[in-house]
């Protein structure tokens, strides 16, 4: 009785079925892995970089981001922005996390980011429930940037006078009052 398969045929697929895996083990992400893996630094940076453009960390830290469709070059982007947020809180600039950062240590940027809670619009509770791996990933990125820019405008409070141009927000909605019985 004649094999249903050669000998060539099962060596071919042995070696695909390896090259797959070989291929998959290497690009999983390094979460994947387990808590114990660790990527390499260009790897981490890569990841930075995307938790930057997909978290919306451009769309406030760098200027034009937003208007023009991510069409900033990279060199420019997460220097802070002078333009302002303005709403019942008074009015709040896109810090420049390219100096913020450059003046942190990888630990002291997580311990800050879990702590974090500011003003509006900021989504700080977005990054605090960033993973550790993904805020360290973010801050070798951040860092690998360089330092460009000056600092972003001073919180102004309400009230007093914007420097330059705003988005303003409406005052959030007064609380729905109850029918009483």
């Amino acid at each position: 009785m004649k094999a249903p398969y050669s000998l060539k045929a099962v060596a071919a697929a042995l070696a695909l079925g390896t090259g797959i895996l070989t291929i998959s083990l290497v690009l999983a992400p390094a979460e994947a892995a387990g808590p114990e893996a660790k990527p390499t630094a260009a790897a981490s940076i890569e990841r930075g970089r995307y938790i930057a453009k997909v978290a919306g960390c451009n769309d406030c830290h760098t200027p034009g981001y937003a208007m023009t469709g991510g069409q900033v070059p990279e060199k420019n982007w997460l220097v802070g922005d002078g333009l302002g947020w303005q709403g019942p809180w008074g009015t709040t600039y896109p810090a420049n996390l390219r100096l913020v950062l450059s003046g942190m240590t990888e630990d002291e940027w997580v311990r800050t980011a879990k702590n974090l809670r500011t003003r509006p619009p900021m989504p700080w509770f977005a990054l605090r429930d960033m993973s550790e791996a993904d805020l360290r990933a973010f801050h070798r990125y951040v860092r690998s940037l360089g330092a460009a820019g000056e600092p972003a405008p001073a919180y102004v409070p309400p009230g007093s006078p914007a420097h330059g141009p705003v988005v303003t927000f409406p005052a959030p909605p007064a609380p729905e009052k109850t029918a009483s019985r």
